[in-house]
This record gives structure tokens, sequence and C-alpha cells, in this order.
């Protein structure tokens, strides 16, 4: 049976609720964050938790519990549920208030754990790939919020998976406003030219992915390059290969891109590396603190 915690508490799935008042409900007041649990053990815990915080401090949201007492949470949370491999879903709203989009009113943010499964995309896509658009929605600009801030607000980004559905792919690429890559709906967008892997720097609107962060250092450990930098449509339709990286995703390989095909339609050599040393990372065996 699923326990979900809700301010220091379990509860079961049919007893959870949180107050129709709550400014995370009504206005996407709020963080949050997504985490993997592979083999009894949670991938990146205080990466993902430091994130949590900066994301929250950012906003001028007092999170109600320690880092620490965080990753006491969360990790107690999975236990109760007796997850060896599945997703967690930490969110911190700003709590209960008055109508009105004016934080002051409330006056204890709410911290909600859920551990639960997840799956993106069928299995036989990581071998196949997948297909891709660009989406007319665009990144939400960071001179108005900044994209390190993984804000409970998504609907910029829902929007463009809505316009990824209604073409028929899986996901879309978003680019902000001066028409550069920032990032899909939900995962970073990683391209390979000439044996050099090339991602779009945070400025341009890609959030700062854990799991953008762990190929980065499996590619140095590969001896591989990783250059952020400003990448437009015309870098995406020549590269070499293509993948997306995210916690509920892992890694993807992107086979086409509107409609033209990434290097010889297949994944490419470098993505399918860079997979099998994720794959090892992740399931090395790993045990919760006691």
């Amino acid at each position: 049976m699923m326990k979900i915690y809700i301010d220091g508490h379990y509860y079961e799935k049919h007893e959870a609720c949180v107050s129709v008042f709550d400014h995370g409900l009504l206005y996407g007041d709020g963080v949050f964050e997504g985490i993997r649990i592979y083999g009894g053990g949670i991938f990146k815990l205080d990466a993902h938790v430091r994130r949590l915080y900066q994301s929250a401090r950012a906003i001028l949201l007092e999170i109600p519990l320690s880092e620490q007492e965080m990753k006491d949470a969360i990790t107690g949370t999975v236990k109760a549920n007796d997850k060896e491999d599945g997703y967690i879903r930490v969110l911190v709203t700003r709590g209960a208030g008055a109508l009105g989009i004016d934080p002051s009113s409330c006056t204890k943010p709410s911290v909600i754990i859920i551990v639960g499964d997840i799956q993106l995309y069928p299995r036989s896509y990581y071998q196949e790939g997948i297909a891709v658009m660009t989406a007319a929605s665009r990144r939400m600009p960071s001179d108005c919020l900044d994209a390190r801030v993984k804000s409970l607000n998504y609907l910029n980004n829902i929007m463009a998976k809505l316009e990824a559905r209604q073409a028929g792919c899986l996901e879309a690429v978003m680019l902000n406003k001066e028409g550069y890559v920032a990032e899909c709906t939900g995962d970073n967008i990683f391209i390979v030219k000439d044996g050099d892997l090339y991602m779009p720097a945070p400025c341009y609107g890609a959030l700062d992915g854990i799991t953008m962060e762990t190929i980065i250092e499996l590619a140095g450990a590969m001896a591989l390059t990783c250059h952020q930098s400003a990448l437009t449509r015309y870098d995406l339709y020549t590269a070499d290969e293509c993948f997306l990286t995210g916690t509920g995703a892992e890694i993807i390989p992107v086979v086409q891109i509107d409609g033209r095909c990434i290097g010889d339609g297949k994944p490419g050599r470098i993505t399918h590396g860079l997979r099998e040393a994720f794959d090892k990372t992740v399931r090395q065996p790993v045990h919760l603190a006691a």
C-alpha cells in the first residue's frame, strides 16, 4: 500500500490531501524534485536536495526542514514504501493562504514526498530511438524566471508537450525567445558532432540537470569532450547523434527532429556507450542508511 509523506506524517493514497487554499495548487507557488531509486539506493540524493533548497531560496521559500532532515524524510518514505526501484517526487509548496497571490498570507510551507513508479517511454524506444519536433511554445526567458528554479509551474512545458502529442511525437524541443535551443519539455538535450558532446548552456534556458551532470562526468571518463554552448536548430539537424537525458527518461536516443534524420537514423555509438556507462553507474549495489 502506497504511503505518502505530508508534513511529517504518512497517509494512505486515498487519504492524502492538501488544502484547496494551498498556493502550490492555486498558483503553482512551490518547488519540486524528481529522484530515482535503483536497487534500493537513492540516486544522487545529495545533489537533488541541494538543488531543491537552491530553488526554494531563489523564490524566497523557507523549507521547514533542514537539508539533513529532508534527506531523512525522503529515505524514510522510500523505506516505508519498500521500494527497490522507482521514482520519488518531493514537493515544497508555499502552503495554505488567502485567495490572491500575496505569499505573506501563507504561514507554513508544506512538504510532500511521493514514492511510486515511472516509465516515460516504452523500452523499445531506447533501442530504436524517438522522433521529436520543435515546439512553437518558447522557454520562459531567464530574465523572467531563471531556468535553474525547478518550480511547480510547468504550464509552459505542458503546452509544448501538447504540441508534440498533436504532431505525433513523444517529446518537443523548446527554444528560448532568441531562437536558441534551451531544453525539451522534461529533459536536457545533447548532440554529438565530430566526436564531441554539445549541450545548451543554462544561460540559454536549460535546467542544470542532475542526469546531465552525470553524463558529463561519464563522458569525461570516456575521454569525450563536452561543450556547453549556444545551439540552433541547424546544429540539431546536422548532428551526428542526439539524445535526451532526465531523471525519468535516463538517456534516450533521438533519431529524427522536425522530419530530419539524425546521422544514419539509428542510435549512435557514443549514445550507446554513454547509456551502458550510465546503467552500470546507477545499478551498482547501493543500500539505504539504517
